[in-house]
């Protein structure tokens, strides 16, 4: 098991920008579609940021708006918001207004993706943060 200090200082890293390789390629859900609790469509994965050390997505960024990439709004939302995932869709709890109210994010910035950074995204979803001590990794036993 990880140690706390590791979770308070470790940075998150886009999954493209790791070095870390998928074993089974089904798994990668970056450019599903993701619809909310009643079906409604909020747009696609755009990227995962993972936790290197405990090989463990944490945070998504959905992509949504926009035609062909141009004026797209991006969203985070904890992985565990996440409540099915099909070879097509990604479905998560919140719902489409929640997640476009939620704070900023502008993936152009060069960020350190540290803790604070992360820290009003689990607010705004009232979810307990990765590096809190009763955090528990969900189990996605719906996955395929």
């Amino acid at each position: 098991m990880a140690s706390t200090a590791h979770l308070n200082d470790h940075p998150l890293t886009k999954f493209s920008d790791s070095t870390l390789i998928l074993d089974d390629d089904r798994l990668d859900i970056r450019d599903r579609k993701v619809i909310d609790s009643a079906g409604k469509t909020i747009g696609h994965i755009r990227a995962l940021f993972i936790d290197e050390i405990d090989r463990k997505v944490r945070m998504l960024d959905i992509a949504g708006g926009g035609f062909l990439g141009i004026d797209e709004q991006h969203f985070l939302i904890p992985v565990d918001a996440i409540t099915k995932v099909t070879p097509t869709l990604v479905t998560v709890n919140e719902s489409g207004d929640r997640v476009l109210h939620s704070p900023a994010y502008d993936p152009t910035l060069i960020a350190p993706y540290r803790r604070d950074y992360w820290e009003p995204y689990y607010g705004y979803y009232g979810r307990a943060p990765y590096w809190d001590s009763a955090y528990r990794y969900p189990s996605y036993s719906t996955w395929f």
